[in-house]
């Protein structure tokens, strides 16, 4: 009875995400989990053995074929495998179908829409905007999703390009808000608050009412405004002091 012959250099894997990228003149793929790559790419996923489904570089991951050490050495000047799998990684292409890749599409650019409508305001009116009028204008100016960029950089990337096309500025808002603290919801409102705060500048108390002078992010006004207004049945009040402009150098994420 003959045996069945299986290449040492062959893995077989299933339900894979494959990542390529073309080095040196040859193809190199790696096999990593289903939705984790762009969590890579952001941020969000720090552990990659979270991604990588083997921390083996191949030639070709649905044949199972692994590349060999000289094509790696060749190629990446190195062949130490993981470290390789993260360079491909960050800069090789995702391969999906059209239906996966215009999901991943939409999802990335309604997270940038929702960023730059966080981030930003209309200067002249020293509001945020809606992000209809964000989504509208980035369509206008032919803004596109760039796949291998993550949101931070893209997000950077499109107020870079709106600041061509309508008044936009990244900033923050300075705010005083005032509230009967030590009643009812009181505490769980200035819970709920601090958690859409960036800094306290100011606290004090005026007998049971707090005030508070805060800066947040333009995206966090109205999210405030509501919660002082519903909880405190429109006996608190939200005063916007001043824009504090962020510099370019500035973390804003």
């Amino acid at each position: 009875m003959s045996k069945i012959f299986t290449p040492t250099n062959q893995i077989r894997l299933t339900n894979v995400a494959v990542v390529r990228l073309k080095k040196g003149g040859k193809r190199f793929e790696i096999a990593c989990y289903k939705n984790k790559v762009l969590s890579w790419r952001s941020n969000v996923e720090k552990d990659i053995d979270e991604v990588l489904q083997t921390h083996t570089v191949f030639t070709n991951v649905s044949k199972g074929q692994a590349a060999k050490k000289e094509e790696l050495i060749k190629a990446f000047g190195k062949s130490e495998e993981t470290e390789i799998c993260k360079e491909i990684l960050m800069k090789g292409e995702l391969q999906v179908s059209e239906k996966e890749r215009q999901s991943v599409h939409d999802t990335q650019l309604n997270s940038v829409i929702n960023s730059v409508a966080a981030l930003c305001v209309n200067p002249e009116t020293r509001r945020p905007y809606p992000s209809t009028i964000i989504e509208k204008f980035l369509k206008e100016a032919h803004f596109s999703i760039k796949p291998n960029r993550n949101n931070k950089q893209q997000t950077l990337d499109a107020i870079k390009l709106l600041k061509e096309h309508m008044p936009i500025e990244r900033s923050r808002m300075k705010l005083r808000v005032s509230f009967a603290a030590k009643k009812d919801n009181g505490p769980k409102l200035k819970e709920a608050i601090l958690k859409l705060t960036n800094t306290v500048e100011h606290e004090e108390w005026d007998e049971s009412t707090l005030h508070m002078t805060l800066l947040i992010d333009p995206g966090n006004y109205r999210v405030i405004d509501e919660l002082v207004r519903n909880d405190t049945k429109g006996k608190g009040l939200v005063e916007l002091l001043e824009l504090k402009e962020v510099v370019e150098t500035e973390e804003i994420f």
